[in-house]
């Protein structure tokens, strides 16, 4: 098959432009024909001819005919079928015999982990197989013949599917439902794909409303997966409850609810139970072991997942990069707006903010009050900040339930402010209604 396609490729004016993306020179099992192909990819790189004749010349200038066959070698290659129409099924053949070798490489090393694991812990070495077969996956996925430039008769046509399926949604959205009218008319919804960071210094209400939005998902019956790596699955389950509810969340965790509270509660408990919703509650994950464990759920769902929630990426991981902060945080970044592009669905991620908002008059966060903020403000599609101006003034009793939803990055719309109705006490934001918002509160300050 290697040969076969060398052949082609030699006997073929500008079939190369045809597989480049498909296979490169490590795909190869002959340590000659990676030399040809290298020899193959150098010439077509520099727009000269890569015929048999001219590789032969080049491997010669460049010392390396004999290592890769010699000439003899080279007639014997071309004397191989040289076929155009099975060009690319040639390269889509050697490519997946690569990776059938990367996986038993990979097992390989997966059994000697597992025979002399030395001072690595099992969960260490668990992360190790998975970022290995995962990076196997992505790699494989990205050598697709399916992948690369699309004509822009068929993306067109994309775009006008995608119309019309809009045109014909009762709310207009594009995206997912947030729960919130003003939220959604500013964002059109959470897309599918796209890296969400919501971001509050801590008790602004940051988790509450990313389980407001995890409800709103489970109500347009999306399959839905948490990971919340600072409070156990029940706790989630609890809160999750009490707004449903509406039940005041301390009479709830302390079982002191009055008959009309358990009713509602146990609505809420067969309301959640027939819905497909996963919590995981382990700690310190990395960005490999979410994957994983999204790509396990989503089998399991005709339409995939349709709602990721990390709490929150400070409390993620990633073996093997140390004390820099910033760079794990890049790194995790980076993994979740893969992850998003991967699942084809919204993925809101959690984040703290630093200490110096604080510091300032005006205590409304900033993209840079994002801790190690710099690869996050890249890759985000959206930047939500949670913020409520009576934690800072708690004599305003007429602002208690204020609560700003600051969008601070919108690569699909509008930046600008959203005003929400807080109940602290069901764990849960409202849409505002008229009345709610005192005359003299400023929301553009």
């Amino acid at each position: 098959m290697e040969r076969s396609l060398l052949a082609s490729l030699m006997s073929i004016n500008d079939s190369f432009e045809d597989i480049e993306n498909i296979i490169n020179a490590n795909d190869f099992y002959g340590e000659r024909h990676k030399k040809i192909f290298d020899a193959i990819s150098h010439l077509a790189r520099v727009n000269e001819p890569y015929d048999s004749i001219m590789v032969h010349d080049y491997l010669s200038r460049i010392g390396q005919l004999v290592s890769a066959g010699g000439e003899d070698y080279l007639i014997t290659i071309n004397q191989s079928t040289a076929n155009y129409f099975n060009l690319i099924n040639y390269a889509e053949k050697v490519r997946e015999m690569s990776v059938y070798r990367q996986l038993i490489s990979s097992a390989n090393h997966m059994l000697n982990l597992a025979y002399h694991p030395k001072k690595q812990t099992i969960t260490e070495i668990l992360d190790t197989i998975e970022s290995d077969i995962f990076r196997i996956g992505e790699s494989f996925a990205k050598g697709s013949s399916k992948t690369g430039p699309q004509r822009i008769d068929d993306v067109m046509a994309n775009v006008v599917t995608q119309l019309n399926d809009i045109r014909l949604r009762p709310n207009g959205l594009i995206g997912l439902d947030t729960g919130f009218i003003e939220l959604n008319n500013k964002t059109l919804g959470f897309q599918n794909g796209n890296l969400i960071i919501l971001a509050a210094r801590p008790a602004m209400g940051k988790t509450a409303l990313a389980l407001n939005f995890a409800q709103s998902a489970l109500m347009s019956n999306k399959a839905v997966a948490i990971f919340s790596m600072e409070m156990p699955a029940e706790s989630i389950a609890m809160r999750m409850l009490a707004a449903w509810g509406s039940i005041d969340m301390k009479r709830l965790m302390s079982a002191n609810m009055n008959e009309d509270e358990w009713g509602r509660f146990m609505n809420g408990v067969t309301l959640l139970q027939d819905k497909h919703l996963y919590i995981d509650d382990r700690s310190d994950l990395s960005p490999s072991e979410i994957r994983a464990t999204c790509r396990r759920i989503a089998k399991n769902h005709p339409d995939g997942l349709g709602f990721v929630l990390i709490d929150y990426m400070q409390l993620m991981r990633v073996p093997g990069m140390g004390d820099n902060k910033v760079n794990e945080m890049g790194e995790i970044s980076r993994s979740l707006k893969a992850l998003a592009r991967e699942l084809n669905c919204p993925v809101v991620a959690l984040s703290q903010l630093n200490r110096k908002v604080e510091d300032r008059p005006n205590k409304r966060p900033l993209i840079s009050d994002i801790r190690e903020s710099g690869q996050i403000e890249q890759d985000a599609d959206l930047i939500l900040f949670v913020y409520r101006h009576h934690y800072y003034h708690q004599d305003k009793d007429d602002i208690k339930h204020l609560a700003e939803v600051i969008i601070g990055k919108n690569r699909q719309g509008e930046r600008g402010k959203v005003p929400l109705k807080f109940i602290g006490e069901y764990v849960r934001f409202d849409d505002l209604i008229p009345g709610d918002m005192p005359e003299d509160y400023d929301i553009d300050e």
